[in-house]
Protein backbone atom coordinates (compact mmCIF):
# COMPACT_ATOMS: atom_id res chain seq x y z
CA UNK A 1 0.00 0.00 0.00
CA UNK A 2 1.29 3.33 -0.80
CA UNK A 3 1.84 5.25 2.18
CA UNK A 4 0.62 8.85 0.91
CA UNK A 5 0.42 11.07 3.48
CA UNK A 6 2.38 10.68 6.31
CA UNK A 7 3.09 12.58 9.64
CA UNK A 8 6.89 12.69 11.10
CA UNK A 9 7.25 14.28 14.81
CA UNK A 10 10.64 15.85 15.60
CA UNK A 11 10.73 17.00 12.45
CA UNK A 12 12.70 20.56 12.85
CA UNK A 13 15.90 19.15 12.82
CA UNK A 14 18.02 15.74 12.63
CA UNK A 15 16.58 12.65 11.46
CA UNK A 16 13.42 13.65 11.03
CA UNK A 17 14.51 16.33 8.94
CA UNK A 18 16.10 14.24 6.71
CA UNK A 19 13.57 11.67 6.32
CA UNK A 20 10.69 14.22 5.43
CA UNK A 21 13.36 15.33 2.63
CA UNK A 22 13.34 11.92 1.58
CA UNK A 23 9.87 11.56 1.53
CA UNK A 24 9.13 14.13 -0.50
CA UNK A 25 11.79 13.19 -2.85
CA UNK A 26 9.14 10.00 -3.54
CA UNK A 27 5.62 12.43 -3.56
CA UNK A 28 4.65 11.83 -0.42
CA UNK A 29 2.35 14.56 1.28
CA UNK A 30 4.09 15.86 4.59
CA UNK A 31 2.27 16.39 8.10
CA UNK A 32 5.13 17.90 10.14
CA UNK A 33 5.69 18.96 13.81
CA UNK A 34 8.16 20.21 16.24
CA UNK A 35 8.61 22.95 18.55
CA UNK A 36 10.73 25.06 16.44
CA UNK A 37 8.46 25.84 13.62
CA UNK A 38 10.82 28.61 12.13
CA UNK A 39 13.03 25.71 11.23
CA UNK A 40 9.94 23.66 10.04
CA UNK A 41 9.31 26.55 7.51
CA UNK A 42 12.83 26.72 6.28
CA UNK A 43 12.00 22.67 5.72
CA UNK A 44 8.79 23.28 4.25
CA UNK A 45 10.58 25.59 1.87
CA UNK A 46 13.32 22.87 0.93
CA UNK A 47 10.55 20.52 0.72
CA UNK A 48 8.30 22.58 -1.88
CA UNK A 49 11.97 23.31 -4.12
CA UNK A 50 11.77 19.57 -4.60
CA UNK A 51 8.05 19.16 -5.49
CA UNK A 52 5.96 22.10 -5.65
CA UNK A 53 2.82 20.07 -6.10
CA UNK A 54 3.10 18.07 -2.25
CA UNK A 55 0.81 19.14 0.15
CA UNK A 56 2.96 20.23 3.25
CA UNK A 57 1.19 21.14 6.36
CA UNK A 58 3.00 22.07 9.56
CA UNK A 59 1.94 22.48 13.46
CA UNK A 60 3.93 23.62 16.53
CA UNK A 61 4.06 20.46 19.31
CA UNK A 62 5.82 20.20 22.33
CA UNK A 63 5.28 16.55 23.00
CA UNK A 64 5.40 16.27 26.41
CA UNK A 65 2.21 18.37 26.46
CA UNK A 66 -0.61 15.02 25.88
CA UNK A 67 -3.34 17.95 25.23
CA UNK A 68 -1.20 18.96 22.25
CA UNK A 69 -0.31 16.15 20.74
CA UNK A 70 -3.86 14.68 20.61
CA UNK A 71 -5.14 17.78 19.28
CA UNK A 72 -2.35 18.19 16.51
CA UNK A 73 -2.80 14.72 15.21
CA UNK A 74 -6.72 15.42 14.89
CA UNK A 75 -5.99 18.60 12.98
CA UNK A 76 -3.89 16.43 10.76
CA UNK A 77 -6.21 13.40 10.17
CA UNK A 78 -8.79 16.44 9.73
CA UNK A 79 -6.69 18.22 7.18
CA UNK A 80 -5.58 15.61 5.45
CA UNK A 81 -8.82 13.38 5.06
CA UNK A 82 -6.52 10.25 6.28
CA UNK A 83 -3.06 9.68 7.44
CA UNK A 84 -1.43 6.24 5.82
CA UNK A 85 2.03 6.70 8.56
CA UNK A 86 2.85 8.42 11.56
CA UNK A 87 6.64 8.21 12.54
CA UNK A 88 6.99 8.68 16.33
CA UNK A 89 10.41 10.38 15.81
CA UNK A 90 11.11 13.45 18.33
CA UNK A 91 13.45 12.77 21.05
CA UNK A 92 16.20 13.80 22.81
CA UNK A 93 19.77 12.50 24.46
CA UNK A 94 20.42 14.34 27.52
CA UNK A 95 21.75 12.91 30.54
CA UNK A 96 25.06 11.45 32.49
CA UNK A 97 25.76 8.79 34.86
CA UNK A 98 22.88 7.90 37.44
CA UNK A 99 24.02 9.22 40.44
CA UNK A 100 26.12 12.30 39.23
CA UNK A 101 24.03 14.61 39.91
CA UNK A 102 21.75 15.27 36.70
CA UNK A 103 18.77 13.57 37.31
CA UNK A 104 16.56 16.38 35.89
CA UNK A 105 18.04 16.19 32.26
CA UNK A 106 17.85 11.63 32.79
CA UNK A 107 14.11 12.44 33.60
CA UNK A 108 13.61 15.23 30.90
CA UNK A 109 15.00 12.25 28.45
CA UNK A 110 12.86 9.55 29.92
CA UNK A 111 9.53 11.60 29.85
CA UNK A 112 10.19 12.73 25.83
CA UNK A 113 11.59 9.58 24.52
CA UNK A 114 9.25 7.01 26.36
CA UNK A 115 6.49 8.86 28.03
CA UNK A 116 5.45 11.17 25.38
CA UNK A 117 5.65 8.43 22.59
CA UNK A 118 2.99 6.44 24.83
CA UNK A 119 0.79 9.93 23.54
CA UNK A 120 2.00 9.47 20.39
CA UNK A 121 1.33 6.13 20.07
CA UNK A 122 -1.65 6.67 21.50
CA UNK A 123 -3.22 9.22 19.42
CA UNK A 124 -1.50 7.91 16.30
CA UNK A 125 -3.50 4.38 17.15
CA UNK A 126 -7.01 6.01 17.54
CA UNK A 127 -6.58 7.63 14.17
CA UNK A 128 -5.35 3.68 12.32
CA UNK A 129 -8.36 1.90 14.08
CA UNK A 130 -10.80 4.44 12.49
CA UNK A 131 -9.42 4.25 9.71
CA UNK A 132 -9.10 0.36 9.72
CA UNK A 133 -5.43 0.69 8.13
CA UNK A 134 -2.06 2.69 8.45
CA UNK A 135 1.51 2.25 9.42
CA UNK A 136 3.32 3.10 13.02
CA UNK A 137 7.11 3.62 13.55
CA UNK A 138 8.70 3.81 16.38
CA UNK A 139 12.07 5.67 15.83
CA UNK A 140 14.34 2.98 18.74
CA UNK A 141 17.89 2.90 18.75
CA UNK A 142 20.75 0.67 18.35
CA UNK A 143 21.41 1.04 22.22
CA UNK A 144 18.05 -0.33 23.12
CA UNK A 145 19.21 -4.00 22.85
CA UNK A 146 21.76 -3.33 25.74
CA UNK A 147 22.02 -1.17 29.03
CA UNK A 148 25.26 1.01 28.49
CA UNK A 149 27.05 3.81 30.54
CA UNK A 150 27.21 7.34 30.91
CA UNK A 151 24.81 9.40 28.69
CA UNK A 152 23.60 6.56 27.32
CA UNK A 153 22.15 4.86 30.24
CA UNK A 154 18.96 6.54 30.38
CA UNK A 155 18.33 7.34 26.84
CA UNK A 156 19.25 3.29 26.49
CA UNK A 157 16.69 2.46 28.67
CA UNK A 158 14.27 4.84 27.29
CA UNK A 159 14.53 3.22 23.72
CA UNK A 160 14.77 -0.20 24.86
CA UNK A 161 10.96 0.86 26.43
CA UNK A 162 9.68 2.48 23.29
CA UNK A 163 10.59 -0.88 21.01
CA UNK A 164 8.42 -3.29 23.88
CA UNK A 165 6.25 -0.75 23.59
CA UNK A 166 5.75 -0.98 19.88
CA UNK A 167 5.81 -5.26 19.83
CA UNK A 168 2.88 -4.80 22.04
CA UNK A 169 1.27 -2.80 19.88
CA UNK A 170 2.31 -4.77 17.05
CA UNK A 171 0.58 -7.85 18.95
CA UNK A 172 -2.17 -6.16 19.94
CA UNK A 173 -3.18 -5.29 15.94
CA UNK A 174 -1.20 -8.00 14.43
CA UNK A 175 -4.49 -9.59 12.48
CA UNK A 176 -5.67 -6.52 11.47
CA UNK A 177 -5.00 -3.95 8.46
CA UNK A 178 -2.54 -1.83 10.73
CA UNK A 179 1.10 -2.32 10.15
CA UNK A 180 3.95 -0.92 13.28
CA UNK A 181 7.59 -0.86 13.11
CA UNK A 182 10.18 -0.87 15.27
CA UNK A 183 13.69 0.96 13.58
CA UNK A 184 16.70 0.82 15.70
CA UNK A 185 18.97 3.22 13.51
CA UNK A 186 22.87 3.02 14.38
CA UNK A 187 24.86 6.11 14.81
CA UNK A 188 23.90 8.51 12.27
CA UNK A 189 25.30 12.02 12.54
CA UNK A 190 22.42 14.80 13.84
CA UNK A 191 22.03 17.22 16.26
CA UNK A 192 21.85 15.02 18.65
CA UNK A 193 25.27 13.81 18.57
CA UNK A 194 27.15 16.73 16.96
CA UNK A 195 29.50 17.71 19.73
CA UNK A 196 30.47 13.97 20.35
CA UNK A 197 33.93 13.58 18.20
CA UNK A 198 34.86 9.31 17.92
CA UNK A 199 31.71 7.73 17.10
CA UNK A 200 32.45 4.20 15.26
CA UNK A 201 30.27 3.28 12.09
CA UNK A 202 28.89 7.08 12.06
CA UNK A 203 27.27 8.23 9.02
CA UNK A 204 26.35 11.32 7.67
CA UNK A 205 22.56 12.45 8.03
CA UNK A 206 21.88 12.33 4.08
CA UNK A 207 22.80 8.36 3.98
CA UNK A 208 21.81 7.49 7.32
CA UNK A 209 18.38 8.68 6.32
CA UNK A 210 18.19 7.41 2.98
CA UNK A 211 18.33 3.72 4.74
CA UNK A 212 16.18 5.17 7.20
CA UNK A 213 13.62 5.78 4.55
CA UNK A 214 14.28 2.55 2.81
CA UNK A 215 13.90 0.68 5.43
CA UNK A 216 10.71 2.05 6.70
CA UNK A 217 8.85 1.49 3.34
CA UNK A 218 9.81 -2.19 3.82
CA UNK A 219 7.58 -2.06 6.52
CA UNK A 220 9.27 -4.52 8.53
CA UNK A 221 8.48 -5.44 12.47
CA UNK A 222 11.91 -4.67 13.28
CA UNK A 223 15.37 -3.75 11.95
CA UNK A 224 18.73 -2.38 12.52
CA UNK A 225 19.74 0.62 10.40
CA UNK A 226 21.70 0.83 8.18
CA UNK A 227 22.10 -2.80 7.50
CA UNK A 228 25.70 -3.04 7.83
CA UNK A 229 27.47 -3.11 10.27
CA UNK A 230 24.28 -2.95 12.86
CA UNK A 231 21.99 -5.51 12.32
CA UNK A 232 25.17 -7.93 12.23
CA UNK A 233 26.34 -6.32 15.44
CA UNK A 234 22.99 -6.89 17.43
CA UNK A 235 23.09 -10.62 17.93
CA UNK A 236 26.80 -10.06 19.23
CA UNK A 237 26.24 -7.09 21.32
CA UNK A 238 23.47 -9.12 22.65
CA UNK A 239 25.95 -11.61 24.42
CA UNK A 240 28.61 -9.75 24.75
CA UNK A 241 30.42 -9.40 28.02
CA UNK A 242 29.86 -6.51 30.17
CA UNK A 243 33.53 -5.25 30.02
CA UNK A 244 33.21 -5.02 26.05
CA UNK A 245 29.75 -3.05 26.77
CA UNK A 246 31.63 -0.51 28.62
CA UNK A 247 34.33 -0.26 26.15
CA UNK A 248 31.52 0.11 23.28
CA UNK A 249 30.00 3.26 25.13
Amino acid sequence: MLRKNILITGASSGLGWGMALEFAGKGRNLALCARRTDRLEQLKSEILAINPDLKVSLKALDVNDDEQVFQVFKAFKQEFGTLDRIIINAGMGKGASIGTGYYHANKQTAMTNFVAAIAQAEAAMEIFREQNHGHLVGMSSFSAIRGFRRALTVYAATKAGLSTLMEGIRVDVMNKPIKVSTIHPGFIRSEINEKVEKVPFIVDRDTGCKALVKAIEKEKASCFVPTWPWSFMAPLVKIAPLSVIKKFS
